[in-house]
């Protein structure tokens, strides 16, 4: 993508999973972090525009600091069962929670993701059903104790363990529940960068 080689990529997010999945598009980019992002979002939303407004807040909040070459690509990913979003536990008992919840149900997986240069804004999201079989008290207690899914929304990482015996079905994208859908980051860049 030629048009990229004008722009410093920048990855504002500290998800190890995110670096590797856009290290796979073969993109040059670099990590940077800012603390304390306000991630609150108005009542009433829905689950994409939850993903959404976090992801564009993300986004804005670098953009004092930002570069007049660089391009800020942030992302937000949710679990939504029911109107009710499960972000990343507070503790074990929350993450065993959630996964009982989650136990023989299909929910949602939601990726919000903000394209920012200083010229222009450009906000996607992308919806991923997931189908998970019944799990037993057991099986999460094993997950949650060797695996200690506090750093992930909803309490999992399909690519993990719980992935391999839960999940029965998708609808979507595999790397969106992973935390970046790659294929329509790819095509969303393509035509932020032609517009």
């Amino acid at each position: 993508m030629k048009e990229l080689s004008t722009y410093n990529i920048v990855l504002a997010s500290g998800s190890p999973r995110r670096k590797e999945l856009l290290a796979g598009l073969g993109l040059q980019f670099e990590v940077r972090l800012l603390p304390g992002i306000d991630e609150s979002y108005p009542e009433g939303l829905t689950g994409e525009e939850i993903a959404q407004t976090i992801s564009r807040k993300k986004a804005e909040a670098y953009r004092p600091t930002q570069q007049t070459d660089e391009l800020i690509l942030t992302a937000d990913t949710i679990v939504y069962l029911d109107g009710q979003v499960l972000g990343k536990p507070s503790d074990a008992e929350d993450a065993r929670r959630m996964l009982r919840l989650l136990s023989g149900r299909t929910h949602e997986v939601i990726t919000g993701v903000t394209l920012l240069t200083r010229d222009k804004t450009h906000t996607f999201s992308s919806v991923s059903k997931v189908k998970f079989a019944d799990i037993t008290d057991r099986e999460i207690d094993y997950y949650v104790d060797n695996y200690h899914p506090l750093d992930k929304a909803g309490a999992y990482g399909i690519q993990e363990w719980i992935g391999y015996i839960a999940v029965e079905r998708i609808e979507g994208s595999y790397f969106n529940v992973m935390g970046l859908p790659v294929q329509r980051l790819y095509q969303e860049l393509k035509n932020f960068l032609q517009s």
